[in-house]
């Protein structure tokens, strides 16, 4: 991966976005806690120099650091000019994309990053975009020694690496992981910017697309090692967590299969089944849940309602999205668990017959999942492409996290900066 040469080792890529001012501040900070070590010389991108500098400026205030405008470099660059988002990528080691939906913008970044040479992170949580480029981009990629690594944020670091974390501590063979993630807020509620509403509009109103794609790629099944891991109703309790749940629509389930296919095929590890949930409380909740949901999905499958859709987040998501976006004080008094179930089979006792005799949970706990934690994620994972070159996978290529980095020190980067991750229990049944 080229590094030394080119002035950035970090070119942060819509950085006066919602998401990548956050990103640009967490940048910064990584900046001060590296002070001991070398320099990170690294730059903003975006169309518009005045939102740029805004945003280096507001970083500045907020971490007391008066100097950081003068020390961070900008770049003009526009999704729509191919020439400039080369020259944007020949100046830089690693671009941090924070230019969604990626459906729409993601694919000229990518593009431009493999023909120069750069290697690529984004924080998409959009199955489609995520598994396309992998079929478009992978082998290019692979000759050009570079790498690009999708959902590198609370979609899908968190399940992705909190797989491989419970594989790693479990004494045996894990088979199969249930998650259950639970959004904790404070007195003021919760609020997500409207472009993850977006995102989640177009992904679904394109459902038949990523089914015509998974068909086309004719890959052949991944083997069911133990029972198989039975999928639970659309709304069920869980008695661990003493509390309500439903399936979990991000993009965990499809990274976290991709990356367990990678291991199997590629490292012959054993493949672990997943499914993924949120807890969503008590009856009250469920109920309200079952109507927005029953209204996005009734207006998600034509355009008038799609349009509909985007232009009042608020009004359909229930004031859980809107396009300003959380406030300070909510996204301070907000976090997130990730609670793990795991099964399997103990050393020397095989799935031959037998009923899985190990269980393991583990959690994955950290601060407000949008603009907190995944500024975090997103930062340590380029960090980890700059710092763990030699156990990275031997060639380049489009990559989940969990492919990536199964051998990097990234779990540990994750836990000195506030995402945890720990074993809660295991014990042979």
């Amino acid at each position: 991966m080229a590094t030394q040469e080119r002035p950035y080792r970090l070119v942060v890529l819509g950085a006066s976005g919602f998401t990548g001012q956050f990103v640009a501040q967490e940048v910064a900070r990584e900046q001060v806690v590296r002070e001991q070590n070398p320099r990170l010389p690294w730059a903003v991108a975006g169309r518009s120099r005045e939102k740029l500098q805004r945003v280096l400026d507001r970083a500045a205030l907020k971490l007391g650091r008066p100097t950081l405008p003068s020390e961070v470099g900008i770049i003009i660059c526009d999704i729509t000019n191919p020439a400039s988002l080369d020259e944007m990528a020949k100046q830089a080691a690693v671009v941090l994309n924070c230019v969604g939906p990626y459906r729409f913008y993601g694919e000229p970044v990518i593009k431009a990053c493999i023909e120069n040479g750069t290697s690529c992170i984004d924080i998409c949580g959009e199955p489609q975009f995520l598994e396309l480029m992998y079929w478009k981009y992978h082998e290019k990629a692979a000759e050009k020694g570079v790498y690009i690594i999708g959902s590198s944020g609370f979609d899908s670091i968190p399940a992705d690496l909190g797989v491989i974390y419970t594989k790693n501590k479990m004494n045996g063979t894990l088979t199969a992981v249930e998650s259950f993630l639970t959004i904790h807020s404070g007195p003021e509620g919760l609020c997500i910017h409207d472009g993850t509403w977006k995102s989640a509009v177009y992904g679904f109103g394109d459902q038949s697309n990523l089914k015509k794609l998974r068909n086309e790629s004719n890959l052949k099944p991944v083997p069911i090692v133990g029972p198989k891991l039975k999928r639970r109703w659309p709304i069920s309790y869980c008695r661990e967590l003493n509390s309500y749940s439903i399936p979990f629509l991000g993009a965990d389930v499809s990274v976290v299969r991709r990356t367990q296919r990678y291991l199997h095929e590629n490292l012959e590890q054993s493949p672990v089944q997943y499914a993924a949930y949120v807890t969503v409380g008590g009856i009250t909740s469920v109920i309200k849940l079952m109507f927005a949901g029953l209204f996005f999905l009734f207006f998600v499958k034509c355009g008038i309602g799609r349009q509909l859709l985007i232009k009042f987040p608020w009004l359909f998501s229930f004031g859980y999205f809107s396009k300003q976006g959380p406030t300070q004080k909510q996204m301070d008094a907000a976090s997130f668990t990730m609670t793990f179930f795991g099964q399997g089979y103990s050393q020397g006792f095989g799935p031959e017959k037998n009923k899985p005799n190990m269980r393991i949970c583990t959690q994955v706990k950290g601060p407000e999942a949008g603009y907190v934690a995944t500024p975090i994620a997103m930062v340590q994972a380029a960090m980890t492409l700059l710092n763990d070159t030699s156990d990275l996978p031997n060639t380049g290529g489009v990559f989940t996290p969990g492919a990536a980095f199964c051998r990097t020190k990234l779990i540990d980067r994750l836990n000195q900066r506030g995402i945890e991750f720990s074993v809660i229990s295991s014990s042979e049944v």
